[in-house]
């Protein structure tokens, strides 16, 4: 039976949910497009795979902040602009996908199979800005050596879930801790997730909350029309 947290005291949480991870338990957590699955350690990562019945061709997403974005991945100066723009500019929450360095140590501190299914291709995701609880989670893991995996709090093809009651049963029966801080800020009937792009060659990976903003900012400060992945 999970524990279940409430109350944004963010800083405890962050630290709690850190705590089980490194323990090699699961936590879901709240981000303001959706809830979260995360976990550290291989056997966390496939325990989250099964539940989701996810693919293992679908990779995970590292819990980074922006200044592991800006160190791990491999971008020209007007792409990390791009970013900065949009995230810290704009406040606007935003998934990062790019060529990354392969020997940063922090990534070295992953276990093989977590690191294999966080990266696709050459390519690695770090989703940015997705509230106060994501933000202080990924400052802690990385401030203390570490990094954490995560994927939507859904089993694959049912949609991203706005509140933790609403979470499939599958889900919730793998996490060791549940941190609950009620509905998502950017709800949304189409079901939205994040929007992601791969910045090295400007594609629209998928089209998700603030998408039409995010795509503005773009078109109107940078000229960059986003291009739908094929």
């Amino acid at each position: 039976m999970a524990v279940k947290i409430s109350g944004r005291n963010i800083a405890a949480d962050a630290a709690r949910v850190l705590d089980v991870a490194l323990g090699g338990g699961v936590a879901i957590v709240h981000l303001d497009v959706g809830y979260a699955v995360i976990g550290r350690t291989s056997e966390a990562i496939r325990r989250i795979y099964t539940a989701k019945q996810r693919s293992y061709d679908k990779p995970t997403g590292i819990v980074g902040n922006h200044a592991l974005h800006e160190e791990l991945h491999i971008l020209d100066d007007r792409a990390r602009a791009m970013v900065r723009r949009i995230t810290i500019d704009h406040d606007l929450p935003l998934a990062v996908i790019a060529p990354f360095r392969s020997a940063h140590p922090l990534l070295n501190t992953l276990d093989p199979f977590v690191f294999a299914n966080a990266i696709k291709g050459e390519t690695l995701n770090i989703l940015l800005n997705a509230g106060e609880l994501r933000n202080c989670l990924a400052d802690l893991a990385v401030s203390q050596g570490t990094l954490l995996a995560g994927s939507s709090a859904n089993v694959s093809g049912r949609g991203i879930q706005y509140r933790l009651q609403d979470v499939d049963a599958e889900i919730r029966e793998i996490a060791d801790v549940e941190i609950d801080y009620g509905l998502s800020a950017y709800h949304n009937a189409a079901r939205r997730s994040s929007t992601m792009i791969d910045f090295s060659t400007l594609r629209l990976q998928r089209a998700g909350v603030c998408f039409e903003r995010i795509a503005g900012i773009l078109g109107e400060e940078f000229g960059v029309e986003l291009k739908a992945s094929t």
